[in-house]
């Protein structure tokens, strides 16, 4: 799986998670993330978890819970994908997604310790891809995906949203 997506495995829009990944592994950037970025979250207090930007912005609670919300989604269609079902997906409406949760009611050590959980399914189910499941494509939300490119979209949305809280709410 060590190679990355090529242009016509995501829709030009994806391209900004994909570029977000350094590195040229998708499996290995998801599990670095799996021990890097429950420790940036843990740095954050409970108190701070729950500030925003800007009056009409999520608050840091709702930002977790949106990413670990989208790598579900994600994970799914890298699921549908890779073992071969041809129907095409729906969207995901993020905020339709945050409208479904009050996050902010949600402890911060229990959105922390979902985000692990998520990892660890989403790492379960990338690890065990036979080889020639990483080329399978689908559609969903109208664009096409190879599951290579959906590992690389989850690692790289998680990086979208750390460089997002570092810059306007840290």
């Amino acid at each position: 799986m060590n190679r990355r997506p090529g242009a016509d495995e995501a829709a030009a829009y994806y391209s900004i998670y994909i570029d977000a990944v350094s590195s040229d592994d998708g499996l290995a950037a998801i599990e670095r993330q799996l021990s890097d970025v429950p420790k940036f979250f843990e740095g954050i207090s409970d108190e701070k978890s729950l500030s925003r930007y800007a009056p009409e912005k999520w608050s840091i609670r709702q930002v977790l819970n949106h990413v670990s919300d989208t790598e579900r989604a994600f994970a799914f269609r890298g699921l549908w994908f890779a073992r071969g079902f041809a129907e095409p997906l729906p969207g995901f409406d993020q905020n339709i997604a945050a409208a479904g949760v009050d996050a902010d009611a949600i402890p911060w050590a229990a959105h922390v310790e979902e985000f692990r959980d998520v990892r660890r399914s989403t790492l379960s189910l990338f690890r065990n891809l036979a080889a020639e499941s990483w080329d399978r494509r689908g559609v969903a939300s109208g664009n096409p995906f190879t599951v290579r490119a959906v590992a690389f979209i989850i690692a790289g949305h998680v990086e979208h949203h750390l460089r997002v809280l570092r810059e306007r709410y840290l």
